[in-house]
């Protein structure tokens, strides 16, 4: 998957060039750079997390999940693994170690409200930042792909699938 640079957050890689969008380590060649580097690293994922808190802030299902006196430690949190997670530098495993999402988010009840209301918040966050940028959509695929499954693992409540319509099978 080849576009142009996206870096609507930094210094463009050089006019003209392509980048392939990886996810989990630097890229060898020289045409293709991580995620964090398309979109123009740091201040990206400073400014999605920033997107995010703010849904969440006013989310009657999600906001009751985090103390009052620890939602900048929670947003300072996500934005280090996400700057990992997507190419950046190790800061979050070297402050945190390994990320063991489950574990960190086992003392909360992460039922299927939770997990969309999750999702409602960093949807609108990324389509926020990149939405309107020409080129933009394979990063979204990237990390909308990403974070559906995130947040379908960090479900923690058994519930009941929805019944499906026979007629329509939705």
């Amino acid at each position: 998957m080849h576009q142009a640079c996206l870096c609507p957050y930094g210094e463009a890689l050089g006019a003209g060039a392509n980048v392939a969008v990886v996810a989990d380590e630097m890229a060898t060649e020289e045409t293709e750079v991580s995620l964090h580097e398309a979109v123009g690293g740091d201040p990206f994922f400073v400014e999605l997390v920033r997107h995010f808190y703010a849904g969440v802030a006013s989310d009657e299902i999600l906001r009751p999940m985090y103390p009052s006196d620890d939602m900048e430690g929670a947003q300072e949190r996500l934005t280090l693994f996400l700057i990992q997670f997507w190419g950046g530098p190790n800061t979050y495993s070297d402050m945190r170690g390994h990320p063991r999402l489950r574990m960190r988010h086992a003392p909360f009840s992460v039922d299927r409200a939770a997990r969309d209301a999750w999702l409602v918040h960093m949807t609108a966050a990324v389509e926020s930042l990149l939405g309107d940028v020409e080129g933009g959509q394979p990063a979204i695929d990237a990390l909308m792909g990403y974070f559906v499954r995130s947040a379908d693992f960090m479900r923690n409540v058994a519930e009941p699938e929805p019944e499906l319509d026979p007629e329509t099978g939705l």
